[in-house]
């Protein structure tokens, strides 16, 4: 029986070997195997700070929406001005206590036997009081939901249930830096536009967990149609339209956390959108050229005052683009051509749900700037939908490996065969690169999925828990 103190699986295997450092390879088990599945519930999401959503999701006192932390189901809901998520477990005989998906209430009450709790899970009370049907043995405030510890980031929503853990800012490191330039760059920020799209993949979480990893190299393969098709096709490259491999070249951000960052070139998109050269533009000039995904150039100055000048530098030359938060959340700030020659930046997050050892919930939120205009933020909608999420051409792609890779992983030799990362970077970060953290330059290889992984071993292997 494995419990939260073993390090060893009930075959003998021990789960430190699951890895193999020398040769950067990870054991296919690990992407179906129940029994990891259980204790990554506890040593990664009981552990690490989680996505549940945007604020701007539950503007109002007493808005809430359910989401999941691991295999916990929880309320996210809005208390005065303050955001709460607790554990939506009924503490007196462990009911859900909300069943709905989103709503307004001020009181959240279990219809078991009507137990009622404030947005913030502090306990109300009891039906029949005088007969004191939550008994003397206990204070009321010793009766109230479980809490998460929250933070807003952006407008971001995180939780996680390791109360006295490493504050978020010290969970992202060095690279909240790139983040702030794609989460905290305007004045009134983001919020989402409409509801996120959710549909269920027969997927282990991990399958889409360490590809959204700045995986750069599936995408020649994988979404070659993006070099092919419509608007994204390269009509002008000749025999070699379909050839995706000058958006491999960029810079690449690692963490020991396991988040990434893939910030590619931008001066080829400047060159072709605008018709304008790079080489020749000022700062400023770059900016108004083009601005970031989802700001115009009336936004631009919100950019001057929020980011540092070292941090616009990358802005204008190699911004972050997509990549990824450990556990299981991706990003996307891309820019999409369209056939009057014009530009629309998308942003999206998508995060990746564990539902047991090979079900995956996928959740996608499509956001925009407060101050983008209507006409543009009706177009990054509509864009992200076609690519994006449920019925995103992208997403049908990817969506289709991921089960086909937790199929595999169950074979009797399947399991034993091997996910190797072995493309490494040997350049190190571009001469003058402004920022920190683990860093290099060229074409895309494999050290961020490593360092994705590295991360989830570590957590796998802590003896104190």
């Amino acid at each position: 029986m494995l419990t939260n103190t073993s390090t060893t699986l009930r075959d003998g295997t021990r789960i430190t070997d699951l890895i193999n450092p020398a040769t950067r390879e990870v054991q296919m088990r690990t992407l179906s195997d129940p029994e990891l599945y259980d204790l990554e519930m506890e040593r990664i999401f009981c552990k690490t700070w989680l996505l549940l959503g945007h604020e701007s999701e539950i503007p109002k006192d007493g808005d809430f929406v359910l989401r999941d932390m691991g295999s916990d189901s929880v309320i996210v809901a809005r208390h005065n001005a303050d955001v709460a998520v607790t554990l939506n477990v009924c503490p007196h005989r462990g009911m859900r206590v909300c069943t709905a998906d989103a709503g307004n209430t001020k009181i959240h009450k279990c219809n078991y036997h009507g137990w009622a709790f404030r947005p913030n899970g502090d306990f109300i009370g009891a039906p029949v009081e005088r007969e004191m049907m939550h008994g003397k043995i206990m204070l009321k405030e010793e009766l109230g939901l479980k809490k998460a510890r929250v933070t807003l980031y952006g407008g971001l929503i995180f939780a996680t249930w390791d109360i006295g853990g490493p504050s978020f800012e010290e969970f992202l490191g060095d690279t909240k830096w790139y983040f702030d330039m794609l989460f905290q760059r305007s004045d009134r920020g983001l919020e989402v536009l409409g509801p996120p799209q959710r549909f269920m993949v027969r997927a282990n979480w991990k399958t889409a967990g360490e590809q959204s990893a700045a995986d750069g190299f599936h995408t020649l393969t994988l979404h070659r149609w993006l070099g092919e098709v419509g608007n994204y096709a390269k009509k002008d490259a000749g025999t070699e339209g379909s050839d995706l491999s000058p958006e491999m070249v960029g810079v690449e951000v690692s963490s020991p956390h396991g988040h990434a960052l893939r910030c590619i070139d931008l001066a080829r998109k400047i060159v072709k959108l605008t018709g304008l050269n790079p080489a020749e533009l000022s700062l400023d000039e770059k900016l108004n050229a083009l601005p970031p995904p989802g700001v115009t150039k009336e936004m631009v100055p919100q950019l001057k005052r929020n980011l540092s000048e070292d941090q616009l530098k990358v802005m204008v030359s190699m911004p972050p683009q997509v990549g990824g938060i450990f556990p299981n959340i991706l990003f996307a700030f891309v820019y999409i051509p369209q056939s009057d020659g014009t530009v629309v930046g998308l942003t999206l997050i998508h995060a990746y749900v564990p539902r047991g050892p090979d079900k995956l919930e996928f959740i996608n939120w499509i956001l925009a700037e407060r101050d983008t205009p209507p006409e543009m933020r009706q177009k990054m909608l509509e864009q992200s939908i076609q690519l994006f999420g449920t019925s995103g051409m992208v997403e049908q792609d990817d969506s289709d490996t991921w089960p086909h890779m937790t199929v595999s992983a169950k074979g009797a030799m399947g399991r034993k065969s091997t996910l190797k990362y072995q493309a490494m970077f040997e350049t190190g970060a571009p001469e003058g690169w402004p920022g920190p953290g683990i860093v290099n330059e060229g074409f895309t290889k494999d050290d961020t999925q490593w360092h994705w992984w590295t991360y989830w071993h570590e957590l796998m292997t802590k003896d104190n828990i």
